[in-house]
């Protein structure tokens, strides 16, 4: 006979989950955040994981709730807060890469209207001549804002 030793347990409970997140422990493994059936690993004499399947690195942030993955071929970085059963990628902080996109897209509009008004152009030239010139020295200085930006 055996005999569990614990809070009791209601059918509810057992159907709702909570996505609360949990601290990560240094010292245990968990699956994979890339979904290979891969394993992390702590790597000794770091504070980082390694997947024994994927060969991605990943770095517990410091507040000790998420992980960012290294190498990775994504322009904003890869974050993931694990919930007890599993990893959860961490939304919060696309809001705040998103802002410089939305801000150069503002610009971008801004620009092009205020070029549309201050382009003059020749007598006898059609407006989609001034609408297609306006349009590409817009997109010129956007996109050097733009490159100026990612160093």
């Amino acid at each position: 006979m055996m005999v569990v030793i614990g809070p009791p347990r209601s059918s509810f409970s057992s159907a709702v989950r909570t996505y609360k997140s949990q601290k990560i422990d240094q010292n245990a493994d968990y699956p994979c955040p890339c979904r290979r059936n891969g394993r992390i690993k702590p790597i000794t004499l770091t504070e980082a994981f390694g997947c024994d399947r994927c060969q991605q690195i990943f770095v517990v942030q410091d507040d000790g709730y998420v992980i960012e993955q290294l190498s990775t071929h994504y322009p904003y970085k890869r974050l993931w807060r694990w919930t007890g059963q599993q990893w959860r990628l961490d939304r919060s902080s696309l809001s705040v890469s998103y802002l410089p996109l939305v801000v150069l897209a503002a610009f971008g509009i801004m620009v092009f209207f205020l070029l549309l008004a201050t382009l003059q152009t020749p007598e006898g030239t059609p407006s989609t001549a001034r609408l297609l010139t306006t349009l590409g020295v817009s997109l010129a200085v956007v996109s050097m804002f733009w490159l100026a930006s990612r160093r």
